[in-house]
């Protein structure tokens, strides 16, 4: 499964392209991953168009990151030419083709384009290239309360959705939705330090549509050489 060609098509046509760093993801790695020491190193699974870069580079954080859109990285490479061999084109579910060992797995809504069992492997590959008690944070990650949920058609399992024709999932492919149980479990190898789920609701004008998503901070229990828990 892995990467979804409609995010290249999305990025190639000029869609999507959010630039300016994510307030949550901002708040949680300040709150919870200070204080930065030399050689702090972040990975960030689909960065898209560089968004949460600018917040890292100002850190002086050592940011890495794996993006399945050629498009978008080599205009990211333009952007920031310092980092043409920390930014990869590639697929997180398969592998993550950097030798270093990082402090912080970011994901803002990436891992969410694939069924449960290509989250489960990706999952499993960061835990080999993380440091004990490494964290991933996760932001934006759809819960099943958000109105979407129920209009999609089940893919792969019962998480799983696709099929979207209208509004905000129309034509991007694959989208996953987690419950409370279901985060537990994918991350059943990490300390849960925080799991927020956030409602929005508009009210004026009014609509029946309910946006819900999941933040959360993971810490890595101590693993072995092989990345697996002990």
């Amino acid at each position: 499964m892995g990467w979804s060609k409609e995010w290249e098509d999305t990025y190639r046509t000029g869609s999507h392209l959010s630039i300016w760093p994510w307030s949550d993801m901002v708040s949680y790695v300040m709150r919870y991953c200070r204080p930065f020491p030399p050689g702090f190193k972040v990975l960030e699974l689909g960065c898209g168009a560089g968004a949460n870069i600018p917040f890292f580079l100002k850190m002086n954080i050592d940011y890495y990151a794996i993006e399945g859109s050629a498009t978008i990285v080599e205009r990211l490479i333009d952007t920031y030419p310092s980092l043409e061999s920390k930014i990869a084109v590639g697929d997180f579910t398969k592998e993550i083709p950097f030798e270093e060992q990082f402090d912080l797995v970011i994901d803002r809504a990436s891992l969410t384009t694939n069924r449960t069992k290509d989250i489960t492997a990706s999952i499993d590959i960061l835990k080999t290239k993380m440091k004990a008690n490494a964290k991933f944070i996760g932001i934006d990650w759809y819960s099943t309360d958000h109105s979407e949920f129920q209009k999609g058609e089940q893919a792969e399992d019962f998480y799983t959705r696709a099929g979207y024709k209208t509004g905000e999932f129309a034509d991007i492919g694959r989208v996953h939705f987690s419950d409370k149980e279901h985060l537990l479990q994918l991350f059943s190898s990490f300390e849960i330090v925080l799991m927020e789920q956030k409602l929005i609701k508009k009210e004026v004008p009014a609509d029946e549509k309910v946006s819900a998503t999941w933040n959360f901070v993971a810490e890595l229990k101590e693993t072995n050489e092989k990345g697996v828990s002990v």
